[in-house]
């Protein structure tokens, strides 16, 4: 990428830039485009799509119904309380 199009590019997207911060940008903008090329010329038929390139898999557990005491845990911590019901003292 010359200058001229850096600049262009860069009045584009409202950055401001001095030569030597241009000089040196392109060069490296020129580095990415040449390994973009690069990529581009790889034969790439015959391969499947993927969309990671590590091949996880997700971790589940069963979705099986049990059984949870977390109401009576909770119950037998507060202070006071009356049947199924936690006693709070009044508001108002």
């Amino acid at each position: 990428m010359d200058k001229n199009e850096l600049f262009k590019t860069a009045a584009l997207a409202k950055l401001k830039m001095d030569d030597e911060e241009a000089d040196k940008l392109a060069a490296e903008v020129s580095a990415m485009l040449d390994n973009f090329s690069a990529m581009m010329e790889a034969d790439v038929k015959g391969l499947e799509p993927t969309t990671q390139t590590l091949q996880k898999e997700n971790r589940t557990r069963s979705d099986s119904p049990g059984s949870s005491n977390l109401s009576n845990n909770l119950l037998d911590r507060v202070p006071e309380r009356e049947d199924r019901f936690i006693v709070i003292p009044n508001v108002m």
